[in-house]
């Protein structure tokens, strides 16, 4: 009678040579679970689109709700950190709509997770691969994994304002991380191609500083005001509120006077429309966020009103980050090259177009 073994015949099957494998390659996927996903599935560059933007929604989404968190009072709701309460992983009911809220915030996280995690095996997986996508990809799992623990430290440090602001700002990069690798995702590898001059190049960064100088400005009008996150004794930043919101408003003047400066400089230099639109949408977001802010400032700082202002803040920064952007080119995305640009991609130049980016300066980096 012949052993039993992979290959030969035992009551009329036979079995697989995969058998004789099968612990050493369920070990291997073990230890290297995203290999063995892209060994077995290759997703469309539209796959990879479609999970970068989720990322980047639900990045959005948890800044909105943890201002939410704020705005009604229930900062606290959840009284300490990683536990809802001393005794209870979970909201119970004597916590009331507080704890329901606080804790609701808390779970939101795990879908942050998750949809950062899809953007991660999604960019492994791409064929050809894209080291860089995967980096700025892993980038966002571990500025979320800092930001979990910065909120418990919010928590546990009875809402110290400078805490709130620091997990404000850190949520912020994340935006910035996800904004980043969703154009990542839309556009090639190839080195980046300047589409206007260094004085445009320039006059852009200049308006992202002021940006950045007015959502910190922000986290201080946030801090000194009212909405405490919690109806009990929170301490609140050493600031004149009504000074520091007219510091905030001085801020929002300058980005505004500065996108209609940088929309003129392209205009002069006739630089593609990718900018250009990019720099309108950036305008429209500000003065939206300009009637808001006044209409909040004269109403008492109504709790709707501010959160919309929230929101429109991290809008605005994804705004300016994609005007940023778009001022250089990569090519079109891998494994795409025959079928044109990617749906929503910004356009190169019109052949034949003249280019007078000359006027302001060579558009070599």
């Amino acid at each position: 009678m012949p052993a039993v073994g992979p290959g030969v015949p035992l009551c009329g099957h036979t079995l697989a040579p995969a058998y004789h494998g099968g612990v050493p390659k369920l070990l291997e996927a073990a230890r290297n679970p995203l290999a063995h996903v892209a060994q077995r599935w290759t997703p469309d560059p539209r796959t990879v689109q479609r999970a970068a933007l989720t990322a980047l929604v639900m990045s959005l989404v948890i800044v909105v709700t943890g201002g939410a968190v704020r705005l009604t009072g229930s900062g606290l709701g959840c009284d300490t950190w990683p536990k809802c309460t001393g005794d209870s992983l979970v909201v119970t009911s004597e916590m009331g709509v507080h704890g329901v809220i606080e804790f609701g915030n808390r779970m939101l996280t795990y879908v942050l997770c998750a949809a950062v995690g899809w953007v991660i095996v999604a960019a492994r997986s791409a064929r050809p691969g894209r080291p860089g996508l995967t980096r700025l990809a892993w980038a966002q799992f571990w500025i979320v994994m800092g930001n979990a623990v910065l909120g418990g430290i919010t928590v546990l440090t009875g809402l110290n304002p400078y805490i709130v602001a620091a997990h404000f700002l850190l949520a912020t990069t994340l935006i910035t991380v996800a904004a980043v690798t969703w154009q990542r995702s839309r556009e090639g590898d190839s080195p980046p191609r300047p589409l206007a001059g260094v004085p445009v190049r320039r006059a852009v960064a200049a308006l992202a500083v002021v940006n950045a100088a007015l959502i910190v400005a922000g986290t201080a009008v946030t801090g000194t005001g009212p909405h405490a996150g919690d109806p009990g004794e929170i301490a609140r930043m050493p600031f004149d509120w009504e000074r520091i919101s007219q510091v905030h408003a001085a801020l929002a003047w300058m980005a505004v006077l500065g996108t209609l400066a940088v929309w003129a400089l392209l205009r002069l230099v006739d630089a593609p429309r990718g900018p250009r639109a990019r720099t309108r949408d950036l305008f429209l977001l500000l003065m939206s966020q300009g009637v808001i802010g006044y209409a909040q400032y004269f109403l008492q700082v109504p709790e709707v009103l501010v959160g919309l202002h929230m929101l429109g803040s991290v809008l605005v920064w994804v705004a300016m980050v994609r005007l940023l952007l778009s001022l250089r080119g990569r090519g079109p995305v891998p494994g795409t090259e025959d079928t044109g640009p990617p749906a929503g991609a910004d356009p190169e130049p019109a052949a034949g177009r003249p280019d007078r980016a000359s006027l302001v300066g060579s558009s070599r980096p």
